[in-house]
């Protein structure tokens, strides 16, 4: 994480992981860093929006994951997956979702890693997201 941003508004953490999404290509894996509240959610709906996904995003902290079909690039899905519920990574692994770390052809976003860091490949970016205030985020990437 050698940049960061600051955004004053949801609408501008938005907007950067909009614009973000536009250098991905296939085969990353992001890991949501960030407490209750910092924006992870924001974060991975402006993500699937730069992707093209209209669908509404939301947390999938109850079911765990959600795949999204993507039309643009070579990329075909997003694999937003929610960890905080989790107790460890073999969770994880009942559900399938290590088939989709690092497959050509899906990003794979994923809130509170640190949940499960033991199975996540080493290539996986870390995206940290800070409160500095009600509306003020510190971005790092």
């Amino acid at each position: 994480m050698n940049k960061k941003i600051i955004t004053k508004s949801e609408k501008e953490t938005f907007d950067f992981s909009k614009k973000y999404a536009k250098n991905l290509r296939g085969g990353e894996i992001i890991g949501l860093l960030g407490n209750l509240g910092a924006g992870k959610t924001v974060f991975t709906k402006g993500l699937a929006r730069g992707l093209g996904i209209t669908h509404n995003i939301s947390s999938p902290t109850f079911v765990i994951m959600k795949v999204y079909p993507v039309k643009i690039k070579s990329i075909k899905r997003l694999c937003h997956i929610d960890a905080y519920r989790l107790t460890g990574e073999n969770d994880l692994a009942a559900i399938g979702a290590q088939e989709y770390f690092g497959d050509k052809n899906t990003i794979t976003i994923i809130e509170w890693p640190e949940k499960i860091k033991k199975i996540l490949p080493e290539k996986t970016k870390f995206i940290e997201i800070e409160h500095l205030n009600e509306n003020e985020r510190v971005v790092k990437y």
